[in-house]
């Protein structure tokens, strides 16, 4: 009987298994996860009727793999869009918001119409921005920052007050350093392809769901799923991988219990997935491949924070008619943006209140984020009374940042993988950081592994 070992019970890890185990009844499958439960960053609490999420509070459905997974399960049918009614968003300039141009495809403005008239940028920023179709492609295939990019092609200001603090959203980045053929490569793909990016743009949806979607308890329901799924996978959890070593033909993978730092064992394999941040995984395989092994430690990480804040109705002026606000980095704040959670999704506040989330660049204490968000919310949206509700959810180094030369070293870390022969790396630090994306990882690195052990 075949034996494969999965290392990480985030949902690329639990996508690789529940893969696995559609593909092959009789492979021997053991997923491992250092933390006590399983889930990585999706976890769902309900702390006093409040629906807090600890990561991503929901997924877009164009990227097949979330919604495909869903399907799987059986749970696709209470997929649940944002509120409709709702559906826009400001940008905070000076504490005070104006309204996102409508008509933003990812993170491209492609209603013009809206944005001559918003109010975030000059009429020279707005001559600039629309001028794009104008704006000749650069064909050579050098590496080039999204801040290079979309400069660019849209102007300085465009970027700054609008595509900046999108990009943030979504990498918790710098855009001076991250590379755009590895975070937004359609786009780059537009421009080479049709000159421009604005005119390929107005392609009808692929999916008739939602753009965004979630679950009605919350993104944890998805881990409870697949876990549900997953039949005779042996889970080890609080089980931490030390070291991956060559044994002949196999893998053997050392691990030891958290709880019991005595307890440790090796577990014998015929395939390995590594589906642990590429830092974690660079430690796990320092006896494997010492070239391997540097490029996946190159690859950095962001830290983040993640701040809920609930209030009485009543203490929130602002009619909260919209999803939020984003934060471009120009103004100065630690804080990336300001979801209006109740506003969003339904029922993750209780009748009366409101869910307020923030997000911060760094991490701090939980006190210092508290007082951070309480600030800035005084400030943009006047809110002066004590919350009801506080929970800061801390990730450090959890978000990977695809810098300037991560093409390049996807190709190093594919390359050596193929000459080791029954290993397989997956997850956000290689090839797309949403939910999806890190499905689709798990996916690959699964139909990989039962192909090799056949």
């Amino acid at each position: 009987m075949s034996r494969l070992v999965i290392l990480g019970g985030g949902i690329t890890g639990l996508s690789a298994a529940w893969r696995s185990r559609s593909l092959s009844q009789t492979v021997q499958i053991t997923l491992v996860e250092k933390q006590h439960a399983i889930g990585g960053k999706i976890q769902t609490v309900n702390q006093g009727g409040f629906l807090l999420e600890s990561g991503a509070d929901g997924f877009l459905s164009r990227k097949p793999a979330g919604v495909g997974l869903c399907r799987e399960l059986g749970i696709a049918s209470t997929l649940r869009g944002q509120i409709e009614r709702r559906k826009r968003s400001f940008v905070m300039r000076s504490h005070k918001l104006y309204p996102l141009p409508e008509g933003f495809s990812g993170l491209v403005p492609a209603n013009l119409e809206a944005l001559k008239d918003t109010q975030l940028l000059s009429e020279e920023g707005k001559t600039r921005a629309i001028s794009e179709p104008a704006i000749p492609a650069r064909l050579d295939d050098s590496d080039e920052s999204v801040s290079a990019f979309m400069t660019r092609r849209f102007g300085r200001e465009a970027f700054e007050r609008l595509i900046e603090p999108l990009c943030a959203g979504i990498y918790a980045g710098d855009a001076d350093a991250l590379s755009m053929t590895a975070t937004f490569p359609n786009l780059r793909e537009l421009e080479l392809r049709q000159g421009n990016v604005l005119t390929a743009l107005h392609a009808p949806p692929l999916s008739s769901l939602p753009s965004f979607v979630t679950l009605p308890r919350g993104m944890a329901e998805l881990v409870r799923s697949v876990f549900r799924g997953l039949g005779d996978v042996r889970l080890l959890t609080a089980t931490s991988a030390e070291a991956i070593r060559r044994q002949g033909d196999l893998w053997a993978v050392e691990v030891s219990n958290k709880g019991n730092p005595g307890k440790s064992e090796t577990i014998e394999a015929d395939a390995v997935i590594v589906a642990v941040p590429s830092r974690a995984a660079a430690g796990i395989l320092t006896c494997v491949d010492p070239e391997l092994t540097e490029t996946l430690g190159a690859i950095p990480n962001a830290s983040s924070a993640v701040i809920h804040l609930g209030f009485r109705r009543e203490d929130v002026a602002n009619d909260l008619n919209g999803y939020g606000y984003v934060i471009p980095r120009v103004e100065g704040s630690d804080l990336l943006a300001c979801t209006w959670t109740s506003s969003k999704w339904e029922e993750r506040a209780p009748a009366g209140s409101v869910l307020l989330r923030l997000y911060a660049r760094r991490i701090t204490s939980a006190e210092a984020l508290e007082a951070l968000a309480q600030d800035e919310l005084r400030l943009t949206m006047g809110i002066t009374a004590r919350p009801i509700l506080a929970r800061v959810f801390f990730w450090q180094e959890a978000m990977p940042q695809y810098t300037l030369g991560h093409s390049r070293r996807l190709a190093v870390i594919d390359e050596r993988c193929a000459h080791l022969g029954g290993l397989y790396l997956a997850g956000a630090s290689y090839r797309g950081v949403g939910i999806p994306d890190c499905i689709e990882s798990g996916f690959r690195a699964a139909v990989s592994a039962m192909e090799y052990l056949q």
